[in-house]
């Protein structure tokens, strides 16, 4: 069990504080939802979740496996509802895995990825769509 602790701090932020850790972590309203944006809103947070906790989970097994993945880049876009209850309606997940890895190897790392709990944790009326870039030559400039 994890305790997290907030306090509202008016103008739509709140402060989070991680007990075990005692890292601080503000939240902001969207611009689009009366708030300033000057920070993650709490639907940025699941998006950010999600593609962290995916990238975790693909480090575990690469650890396991040998796979170095230093240096994986994730994007994740958040889509909003535009009608009905505001709501996430979609997560698209964006990997780029920086070397080719043989068929087996991607297999193993993207069901690793698609397991991870933030993923199985999602509720099925939020599409969550993920591509898996291996690059195979160096890194455009």
């Amino acid at each position: 069990m994890v305790k997290i602790d907030l306090k509202y701090q008016g103008e739509l932020r709140t402060q989070a504080v991680h007990q075990p850790s005692g890292t601080r972590l503000i939240t902001d309203a969207p611009v689009d939802n009366q708030g300033k944006g000057e920070s993650f809103s709490p639907t940025d947070l699941v998006a950010t979740a999600l593609g962290s906790c995916m990238a975790t989970i693909m480090g575990i097994l690469a650890e396991r496996e040998k796979i170095d993945l230093q240096g994986m880049e994730i994007r994740v876009e958040k889509h909003m509802s535009t009608e009905g209850p505001r709501r996430i309606e979609a997560l698209d997940v964006q990997f780029e895995i920086p070397r080719d890895l043989p068929q087996p190897q991607r297999e193993r790392l993207e069901q690793a990825a698609l397991a991870c709990p933030v993923a199985q944790s999602i509720s099925p009326r939020i599409q969550v769509r993920t591509k898996f870039s291996y690059r195979t030559g160096p890194k455009p400039s």
